[in-house]
């Protein structure tokens, strides 16, 4: 019996549509499988995220200016408020320290000008504050600072600075300091702690920066840090307040 012509012509380089539906129905369930995957690995990290903040702020809203710190051989006080200064030249006047570091102090800023703003006393300030204008940022600040210490062998030093911006520093100040204890002493300009952050827009979006910075600070600190040629090299572990 012969076959038709049209039978065969018809169907040639066809894939059976069983076949073919098959396929595309593999390749949907990954496409699927993939996206539900996604979507998962995106809920977990921003979990992870959102816990991450909670706990950083209750950290910091628990933060408080101790009333008597014990004495240390040196302070600094990283620049960014009038308030951060006071206190460290109060500290300094008490005998808490034998010298003070003011770092991050803009380059046109003379020392009169600072011994002014601050509204020390000329003597003291004369004598035992000294001026750092190099560093720019937080991380410029550890490493002024650890070179300072490590200049002048201190083994302990108070550290003053905002409490939103303590966990950061002294993780930036731990990884660069040789056996030196850091003693924070936290500024608090407003009362965090009754959860009163949540309703002030201009305190929640400093938490928020500072807490990114911080995530920030924690990633560098995965990648190794050469020494300087000043001597001053990475630390095993950041100090984490």
């Amino acid at each position: 019996m012969a076959m038709d012509v049209r039978e065969t012509t018809g169907t040639a380089g066809q894939m059976p549509v069983g076949v073919a539906g098959s396929r595309d129905h593999g390749g949907i369930s990954r496409l699927k499988t993939a996206l539900r995957i996604s979507a998962l690995s995106l809920l977990i990290l921003a979990t992870l995220f959102a816990g991450g903040f909670g706990w950083f702020v209750n950290k910091v809203s628990h933060l408080t200016t101790p009333a008597d710190p014990a004495r240390a051989d040196a302070i600094i006080v990283l620049t960014g408020g009038q308030s951060r200064l006071d206190a460290a030249m109060d500290l300094l006047a008490s005998g808490k320290g034998e010298r003070l570091l003011i770092s991050g102090v803009h380059p046109s800023a003379s020392r009169r000008q600072l011994q002014a703003a601050t509204g020390g006393d000329k003597q003291l300030f004369s004598c035992c504050v000294d001026i750092d204008r190099a560093a720019l940022d937080t991380i410029g600040n550890a490493e002024e600072s650890a070179k300072w210490v490590e200049s002048h062998a201190y083994n302990t030093v108070i550290l003053v600075t905002n409490n939103y911006h303590m966990p950061r520093s002294l993780l930036e100040m731990g990884r660069l300091l040789h056996g030196a204890k850091l003693e924070p002493y936290p500024v608090v300009n407003s009362n965090l702690d009754d959860g009163g952050w949540l309703t002030k827009p201009r305190a929640l979006r400093v938490l928020f920066t500072e807490y990114n910075k911080y995530l920030l600070a924690l990633a560098r600190g995965i990648v190794p840090v050469k020494p300087t040629p000043d001597g001053v090299a990475l630390a095993e572990t950041a100090a984490g307040g």
